[in-house]
């Protein structure tokens, strides 16, 4: 199967930032769209952003500005810089990717396991 490593959360000051890392490994024949989730306990999962296989973005209204996502191809891995972190950012954040593999060729959805991000004085 395929397995989502995510890195690079923490604590961190208002206006602050990090830099979170996802490396997809495991039976992958292409990767397409990649994104980065967030959830807030109580909240539903909301898309914060997604990148395409061609490198096309789309972003959450609340993160244009702030957040730039990128993706490495060939080491199957997708980034989200956060920049001018605000407190309303805290949230675990979750990598996604749609993954064809290569036993049915079919695209699957996976996901991290998360990683927290917390921004607090």
């Amino acid at each position: 199967q395929v397995q989502l490593v995510e890195s690079g959360g923490g604590l961190v000051q208002p206006g602050g930032s990090l830099r979170l890392s996802c490396v997809a490994s495991g039976s992958i024949f292409s990767i397409y769209a990649m994104g980065w989730y967030r959830q807030d306990p109580g909240k539903q999962r909301e898309l914060a952003a997604i990148i395409e296989k061609d490198g096309t973005t789309n972003y959450a209204d609340s993160v244009k500005g702030r957040f730039t996502i990128s993706r490495d191809n060939a080491k199957n891995t997708v980034y989200l810089q956060m920049n001018s972190l605000k407190p309303e950012d805290t949230a675990v954040y979750y990598c996604n990717a749609d993954v064809r593999t290569p036993a049915t060729m079919d695209n699957l959805d996976f996901w991290g396991q998360g990683t927290q991000v917390t921004v607090s004085s």
